[in-house]
């Protein structure tokens, strides 16, 4: 009987893989990172999805969204932070969502939008958002629809693509066929929408073919003299 990691053994089929479904994610923070300072508000929306035969964006990507502002949670904040917002402090205290409360739905409406698929988290850049968007789900909700690595940064994506070093990448590097036509206004909502529409264009982007970085060499002999024999 073959030992079932040999060459002859019957393969195992293979685990069918759920699509993706992309959701571009912006956060406005009153600091730099969460804990000490607070999310003051998430916006989302829905880029597209992805299978086996490829990404298809959302017909439109300000159809399906989420919007909250936070209270927050400490009172430390960084008022050069807070100003890139336009949020009013005093009115988010008073007004503005419990956390717990918002990230629950934040979750539903996840859970809901991604059915029968994956859901991935998309920033620009992910690192950000990502940090505060995991940290406000484990602590107030226990859980991330994400799991613990589901985000994908379309920095990343655009210097792979366009064989960039990623510190080179900024949105002013990108032909301007990829930028969304919207205003980048430091609302969340409106900043997630155009991203989502980044995002996209990335996904579809085919840019064109780059000479061989690294070419194959023809060995040459170490003298410099053609080989004999």
């Amino acid at each position: 009987m073959p030992h079932p990691s040999s060459p002859s053994s019957p393969r195992t089929p293979s685990r069918r893989v759920k699509p993706s479904l992309y959701i571009s994610v912006d956060v406005e923070a009153d600091g730099p990172i969460p804990g000490p300072y607070s999310m003051i508000s998430l916006g989302a929306a829905v880029a597209g999805r992805q299978d086996a035969q490829g990404y298809v964006p959302a017909a439109d990507h300000g159809a399906h969204t989420f919007y909250r502002e936070l209270r927050p949670i400490s009172e430390e904040f960084v008022p050069e932070a807070l100003a890139v917002s336009g949020l009013d402090r005093d009115r988010l205290i008073r007004d503005g969502s419990e956390p717990a409360a918002a990230m629950a739905a934040f979750v539903d409406w996840v859970r809901e939008v991604s059915t029968g698929a994956q859901p991935v988290m998309c920033g620009y850049p992910a690192s950000y958002d990502w940090m505060f968007l995991y940290w406000y789900l484990i602590r107030f909700t226990g859980a991330s629809p994400f799991g613990h690595s589901g985000c994908l940064d379309m920095k990343t994506l655009y210097a792979t693509k366009s064989r960039l070093p990623l510190r080179a990448v900024a949105k002013g590097t990108m032909p301007r066929m990829l930028l969304s036509r919207r205003r980048h206004t430091h609302h969340a909502l409106d900043d997630a929408i155009e991203q989502a529409e980044l995002f996209s264009n990335l996904m579809l982007w085919d840019p064109e073919p780059h000479p061989d970085p690294h070419p194959a060499r023809t060995p040459q002999p170490e003298s410099g003299r053609p080989p004999t024999g």
